[in-house]
């Protein structure tokens, strides 16, 4: 199966020593089945114990009972994808419907756009914008936040990806340069009229798909990049997770955190790094915090305060939602971006081509950094600039939020009132009048849509299947 703009056949993902690993996943999901009983017990226990007509549900003693059920088959529960739980917006101080469709779909890969019904279209200006979610553990509905505070002012599509349990085996590898493939084949869908926020870690992969694109001469690259806690150069302030990275050693990881899916998933003997094991460490990054708010939770039920045990329910089901990510994705980017420092040595490689981000010239640029980020440290994300030397002046921008840490570079209150104005304000700057042309480069037209390929996961218009549009090199 052709995958994006550049790639062939697919590949098997790459052998690698499962010898420590292997048992994890099995293990894990044997405990789980074995624990089903025990949850389902809890949980209709709890039922019972809450029931107004129950006397019992009026003492300490029963509502202490009914929150420790709650705790034991929360704290054992599989958390499946939450929902966006987005149905409308505010446009010029009116509420418009949001309606959220797939307009682009590859194996690993869905891309969403929140369509907005309009009555009547606004006069201000609703550029394109898509913004790249994280591979990296959690689902894309991570950024709701971001994407709530994008829609009154923009056109938004979201990169939702697909757990790697999820995707037979059958459908070929996916890494870091299938990554680039993947946001080059969307770049096209969008023909140039777009806006790109890479929040996190695609950042680089971002910024790698752009190079690409202008070393291609490519007229669909996106108008701006704005890249936010991203780890570009991580020799810049470096951070725990950058030392844990470094100390360890790509040997290390492939080792002790890389296994196969077990069977029954669609994707089983896929070598993945799996969901749980990110939760836990996760979870061991500030575990005194998370007992406490579980704690906190048992007081609540307990105390009646629904509000507050509402709120902690909401955070956690979202929290505790993790996702598989393919072992060569995840090898990739821990050995290139956190190891040895590909990206900023110029020597990080698409395929068989070397990344050149020198070569972006036409696309604006604008970094963003929280001066808390301990995950991403300061000057990191703000390293693009320094290697994006041809950008003119005009076309750049950096800031850095003050009083936030990761986090809050992309969602909260501070994001809602001081990022998310600036990030719009700088689009706009960027957009050009209408029909004036965006670079000397002449226009290629996209293949035309073949009348036996169906269109209907195209908004655009084009035809499902992509066709390379410029070989990756003399070789393929």
């Amino acid at each position: 199966m052709a995958i994006g703009e550049f790639t062939g056949a697919t590949k098997l993902p790459t052998q690698i020593d499962l010898g420590l690993s292997t048992p994890l996943y099995w293990l894990y999901e044997m405990g789980h089945a074995a624990l089903n009983p025990s949850r389902a017990m809890a949980d209709a226990s709890r039922m019972f114990l809450k029931n107004p007509i129950n006397p019992v549900s009026h003492t300490t003693i029963g509502k202490s009972m009914a929150a420790a059920c709650e705790l034991f088959e929360r704290t054992t529960r599989r958390y499946g994808k939450p929902d966006w739980g987005i149905t409308h917006t505010t446009v010029g101080g009116m509420k418009v419907p949001v309606h959220i469709n797939t307009v682009w779909k590859r194996p690993f890969c869905n891309l969403l756009h929140f369509e907005r019904a309009f009555d009547h279209p606004p006069r201000r200006p609703q550029p394109r914008l898509l913004v790249v979610a994280p591979v990296s553990g959690h689902y894309a509905t991570l950024l709701r936040g971001t994407v709530e505070a994008m829609l009154p002012t923009h056109d938004v599509y979201v990169t939702d990806w697909v757990d790697a349990k999820m995707v037979p085996l059958a459908e070929g590898r996916f890494g870091l340069s299938d990554y680039v493939d993947y946001l080059i084949s969307i770049f096209h869908r969008m023909g140039g009229d777009c806006h790109v926020m890479a929040v996190c870690q695609p950042a680089v992969p971002v910024l790698m798909a752009v190079a690409r694109m202008e070393q291609e001469e490519d007229p669909y690259v996106p108008k701006s990049m704005i890249l936010m806690g991203g780890p570009i150069d991580t020799r810049e302030t470096p951070t725990a997770v950058n030392a844990l990275a470094k100390d360890r050693g790509i040997d290390w990881f492939r080792r002790n955190v890389v296994t196969q899916v077990p069977w029954p998933h669609p994707g089983a003997l896929r070598e993945v790094y799996p969901g749980f094991l990110q939760l836990n460490g996760f979870m061991s990054m500030n575990l005194d915090r998370h007992l406490q708010a579980h704690w906190d939770l048992f007081r609540h039920l307990v105390r009646g305060d629904g509000d507050s045990a509402e709120k902690h329910r909401e955070f956690y089901d979202e929290y505790l939602a993790v996702m598989d990510l393919t072992a060569e994705f995840y090898l990739e980017t821990v050995e290139n971006v956190f190891i040895t420092h590909a990206l900023p040595k110029g020597e990080i490689m698409h395929h068989s081509q070397r990344v050149d981000p020198s070569a972006v010239r036409r696309v604006a640029l604008m970094t963003v950094e929280g001066e808390k980020d301990d995950i991403s440290g300061i000057g990191q994300t703000k390293a693009a600039h320094a290697l994006c030397p041809r950008i003119p002046e005009d076309k750049r921008a950096h800031w850095e939020q003050p009083g936030v840490g990761h986090y809050g570079v992309f969602n909260g209150s501070r994001f809602r009132s001081e990022i998310a104005p600036r990030i719009s304000d700088f689009i706009l700057s960027q957009e050009l009048p209408a029909g004036a042309a965006r670079a000397s480069v002449p226009p290629r037209p996209l293949p035309e849509p073949q009348a036996d390929v169906p269109a209907e996961t195209d908004v655009f218009g084009f035809p499902a299947n992509v066709m390379p549009l410029y070989p990756r090199s003399a070789s393929t």
